[in-house]
């Protein structure tokens, strides 16, 4: 795509990655898919890997080849892949053993394996360091002899689920009251955060540590809880920041300001396996007779370039809104900044897009 200007990149998130300062490896349980081909005599295995990851498809692809059969067919899917919702459901049909790579299970199946990819970092000197951030043990005033355990939520993604009980308890015993809960059915895991969900957030306690990488998740959290401190403790870039959502808040507002002077809009049906919200995208078009509904598998701006619309609510996934906006040619905008722009709801409802379901 081509480069922003500053002004049309501000609060693109896409823009808020750091360099990596680790090299990461990972698992890829390959004894395991070979267990399933053998149980179920497959002929065809699918393997699907999400974007960071695809380059490592051969090289695994081969790995499994040296461990089954010579006459067992070894598919990769192309297809762009950003979360467990993204499933390809085309290869998984044709497909006796089909693997989903880097994701936990969102909608469990036999016919699926989930292989999570575990990260190797470490998280707590990193963890060590964000406690300058956190609000720490204190005395209380009542008794100076006992000291007070500060609240402190804890989560983090499906990478670094497998360290999450030893972070939780490195934390207790530090001084802190540890508050975790599993979201909603979208969440496979306690204290698991997904780009679109942050459920697991919604604990009693005013700061909540995110322990991983990038600035996407913690920032849409803090969007959603924007009454609590987040703290960002990133092991894969090494660096500990807070989350501050003012850059993403100014670029948001702009497109829905952009939006308000529109009359024809175009209703974005996302018919992704997990991603499909069809009765917000109806209640949009019974409301606005000047809306059209376009179904698309792959939301992109060159696909909706030639749609002489003059804006467009994406009823998708929220990230195509918040990591691409800026690219679109149109203002693009979520079911929420929708009503503002159309006046259903006033300009200080901005609110983060976040899914609840959708199977």
């Amino acid at each position: 795509m081509s480069q922003q200007s500053s002004d049309r990149s501000e609060g693109d998130l896409r823009n808020t990655g750091m360099s990596l300062k680790h090299d990461r490896e990972w698992d890829y349980e390959l004894e395991r898919i070979e267990e399933a081909v053998e149980e179920r005599d497959a002929e065809t295995v699918g393997l699907q890997f999400p974007e960071g990851l695809k380059r490592r498809g051969p090289a695994v692809a081969d790995d499994i080849r040296e461990l089954i059969d010579a006459d067992v067919t070894v598919m990769l899917s192309g297809q762009p892949c950003y979360g467990a919702c993204d499933l390809d459901t085309f290869l998984m049909k044709r497909s006796d053993v089909f693997v989903h790579f880097g994701h936990s299970p969102m909608k469990e199946s036999e016919k699926i394996i989930y292989v999570p990819l575990f990260s190797n970092v470490d998280p707590f000197p990193i963890m060590e360091e964000s406690l300058e951030e956190l609000s720490a043990p204190t005395e209380d005033a009542a008794d100076p002899d006992e000291p007070v355990d500060p609240d402190v939520g804890l989560v983090t993604t499906a990478q670094h689920m497998n360290r999450f009980d030893e972070m939780r308890e490195w934390l207790e015993e530090r001084g802190y009251s540890v508050h975790v809960r599993r979201g909603d059915e979208r969440l496979t895991h306690e204290g698991q955060v997904l780009g679109c969900n942050y459920a697991s957030a919604d604990v009693d306690a005013d700061q909540v540590l995110y322990v991983g990488g990038g600035k996407f998740h913690p920032l849409g959290l803090a969007m959603e809880h924007p009454e609590k401190t987040v703290v960002i403790a990133d092991p894969v870039n090494n660096v500990v920041t807070l989350a501050d959502t003012e850059q993403f808040l100014k670029q948001r507002y702009a497109s829905v300001h952009k939006a308000m002077d529109a009359e024809k809009w175009g209703v974005i049906y996302c018919t992704k396996i997990g991603q499909g919200r069809w009765e917000q995208a109806e209640a949009i078009l019974e409301d606005n007779d000047d809306a059209y509904l376009i179904t698309m598998d792959e939301v992109t701006p060159d696909r909706l370039r030639n749609f002489a619309m003059d804006a467009f609510v994406n009823t998708g996934c929220p990230r195509i809104t918040t990591d691409d906006g800026p690219q679109f040619h149109k203002p693009m905008l979520t079911p929420g900044e929708y009503e503002i722009a159309v006046g259903n709801e006033p300009l200080d409802s901005l609110s983060f897009d976040t899914f609840h379901g959708t199977w």
